[in-house]
């Protein structure tokens, strides 16, 4: 494929060297796609032992440099910047009651990224995912396809490693996707679920009331996590290194990413995940996913529910 940006560097820097910041460079650094990682947070020292602690496991796994610092001087140059900083969700909070926390932080935080990169693609960890993407999108004022969220992109593999120990195969064998808002208001596609091409209703051992309790923990497991260990970050974590390769590999991808839409089942105006292609150059186009009369209704619904809070938020 012909190189449209020039130089490439293969380099990332994560912004938030937290639980899902620091887990995440971890991930991509065994995965091996980037080869340079900067770590940056406000806590120079956190940033610091962070990469320390990477830095020591290179000579088990070489060819990847790793910086840190509070400095935003370290997104010179990189290929992809992710955004995990931002206020951390509590016990029994939702992640839509993150919002005029965490909006205000990107209001600060984007603008320094661009005074140091304006050629890069911008992946959103941070919650509420789907708002902050959209912001983010407004405040650097790149193109659409530069900027996007990790989406339900975790909520869909939970869904799949469910279904899969359910009928007994293995989660690559799911197809299956759980779209919306990366929040209460995401909904299982069932019409299109599927193991090897086979519709989940045409296996023996599907039970419809099965399916309901299967999507309620996937729906569920979050919290629970949060509840058992204070913070979910592993999956995560393995999650934005998939994105990561998928974008540096130029793999053209199918994945569950919260990206603006402008016209889908009449849907526009709004950040949220539906089956995205990514390559090198960010996302190449959103898939129409053949939903029935009731998941258009709920995607409907989890869009109006993110435009709700776009319009109650103080940004």
């Amino acid at each position: 494929m012909a190189d449209k940006r020039g130089k490439r560097t293969s380099k990332i820097a994560i912004v938030g060297a937290g639980f899902v910041g620091s887990t995440a460079a971890y991930a991509c650094l065994i995965d091996g796609a980037a080869s340079e990682i900067a770590l940056i947070d406000v806590n120079r020292e956190k940033a610091e032992g962070e990469a320390m602690d990477l830095q020591h496991g290179l000579q088990f796994k070489q060819n990847v440099r790793v910086h840190f610092g509070s400095s935003y001087e370290l997104c010179k140059d990189a290929e992809i910047i992710v955004i995990t900083a931002g206020a951390h969700q509590k016990p029994g909070e939702t992640r839509v009651d993150l919002v005029n926390k965490n909006s205000a932080i990107f209001k600060e935080i984007i603008p320094n990224i661009t005074k140091h990169n304006k050629d890069c693609i911008l992946l959103v960890v941070s919650n509420p995912l789907d708002v902050l993407t959209y912001l983010a999108l407004k405040y650097s004022k790149f193109s659409k396809n530069k900027v996007f969220g990790s989406g339900t992109i975790l909520d869909t593999a939970r869904f799949r490693y469910m279904l899969a120990e359910y009928f007994e195969v293995s989660p690559n064998s799911v197809h299956a996707y759980i779209l919306g808002e990366h929040g209460d208001s995401s909904f299982p596609v069932w019409s299109t679920a599927n193991i090897a091409g086979v519709n989940l209703k045409l296996f023996k051992k599907y039970n419809r009331k099965a399916m309901d309790k299967i999507y309620l923990e996937t729906k569920n497991a979050a919290y629970e996590v949060i509840a058992k260990k204070g913070a979910t970050y592993y999956a995560i974590g393995l999650g934005i290194a998939k994105v990561i390769r998928a974008i540096l590999s130029d793999q053209n991808e199918v994945l569950a990413l919260s990206s603006y839409v402008k016209n889908y089942y009449g849907i526009k105006d709004v950040c949220l995940s539906v089956p995205t292609v990514v390559n090198r150059n960010g996302i190449k186009e959103q898939i129409l996913l053949p939903l029935n009369s009731l998941e258009k209704k709920q995607l409907r619904k989890s869009a109006a529910i993110i435009k709700g809070v776009l319009e109650k938020c103080e940004c």
